[in-house]
């Protein structure tokens, strides 16, 4: 499987590990079962909740192992 980077979905993320939804309820992304969230990239997800995208990279990749 390929590494997580900024542009991937959230939906992408969850589809591949629902255990992954930790990651983002941590960062105060509650919204996850909204469907616009589902579409909507690490990146993008990450500016409107004032986060920092590359550290939830790095997380959610540590968590797959890549």
């Amino acid at each position: 499987m390929s590494a997580i980077t900024r542009k991937t979905t959230i939906g992408e993320v969850l589809a591949r590990d629902m255990q992954t939804a930790k990651y983002f309820m941590e960062i105060g992304m509650h919204c996850l079962g909204c469907p616009h969230s589902q579409g909507e990239s690490i990146e993008e997800a990450c500016m409107v909740h004032g986060t920092d995208p590359d550290a939830l990279v790095a997380k959610l990749n540590g968590h797959f192992g890549e």
